[in-house]
């Protein structure tokens, strides 16, 4: 069963933001939209959230088209990109707000607010002015408050944005653990490591199309077993394509990307035919290198 499908969304600005966006997102999954600024994550949020009409293609959520604006938002919860909580009240109040807009009943709002507040560490401090907090205090306080009313599918733009790592693992830890009550997240991020630490799937998104969707680790494994990065005095790759082990050849300005299938095997090759080499750097393939192949450019 699937929460969220899309089919062919399109949407224009002064440019194409959504260009026939295709993909399924299974139910009780994490799924995550990566891409670099610009790329147009939120738009297609924006979409899938019923706040911006497509202007074609066809999508539905939790069981509903997009075009039954409040049917999907009654199963949704939604963090935005910009903080959305009023400060003038405290952590408590922010929820209560929330959950009387939901049509939620006293009887519900007391049984489900101390525990939204207890998932994301917050309890003790619901009775605080919500201008007292910090960033992540505040950030951790909108994954509570589009919770409370226990959503099917959770929206989370950017959810660790700015945060310090300490912060982001934490709130990776709230997600994951929605995850596990079998709530759907969608999410966009900019961050490599979020994606492969905390994704189910993701789907890699450049200039308002979908890319590649796959799991982190089928979209690696695409790129072979290591990557090594050689910087040259002058770039020459014409010699290296045909190596024993090589998979794919990048160029990069002077900077050299090798996909292969065993870097032990290939590095003395390497440098016995290549000349100018000014540094060498190995690593194992990541969702950068990933973006890197697909797009012929380096994620920003």
């Amino acid at each position: 069963m699937h929460a969220i499908v899309a089919e062919c969304l399109e949407k224009n600005f002064d440019v194409k933001a959504v260009d026939c966006v295709s993909f399924k997102v299974k139910k009780g999954s994490i799924f995550a939209l990566l891409g670099p600024n610009g790329a147009g994550k939120t738009t297609l949020t924006g979409i899938l959230t019923t706040l911006i009409k497509p202007d074609s293609g066809y999508a539905e959520v939790a069981g509903f088209s997009i075009g039954e604006k409040m049917e999907v938002r009654k199963r949704i919860g939604v963090v935005f990109q910009e903080p959305a909580l009023d400060t003038k009240l405290t952590a408590k109040e922010n929820l209560e707000f929330h959950a009387m807009l939901y049509g939620m009943k006293r009887k519900e709002r007391e049984e489900r607010i101390p525990s939204a507040l207890k998932l994301v560490g917050l309890e003790k401090w619901e009775n605080v002015l919500v201008e007292k907090f910090s960033g992540g205090m505040k950030r951790k306080l909108e994954i509570a408050r589009a919770f409370v009313h226990e959503p099917e599918v959770l929206f989370l733009d950017e959810p660790t944005l700015g945060l310090d790592v300490q912060t982001r693992r934490n709130i990776w830890d709230y997600i994951t653990s929605l995850r596990d009550r079998g709530v759907t997240i969608f999410m966009t991020t900019h961050y490599i490591d979020e994606a492969e630490n905390l994704c189910d799937t993701v789907a890699i998104m450049d200039r308002g199309r979908i890319v590649k969707i796959g799991k982190v680790d089928e979209l690696k494994k695409e790129l072979g077993e290591g990557t090594v990065y050689i910087e040259l005095e002058k770039a020459d790759v014409s010699k290296l394509k045909s190596l024993e082990g090589v998979i794919d050849v990048i160029l990069s300005g002077n900077v050299v990307q090798i996909n292969c299938t065993n870097v032990e095997l290939l590095l003395p090759k390497l440098f016995k035919l290549l000349d100018g080499i000014k540094s060498v750097k190995v690593k194992n393939p990541d969702l950068e290198d990933v973006f890197l192949k697909l797009t012929g450019r380096r994620f920003e």
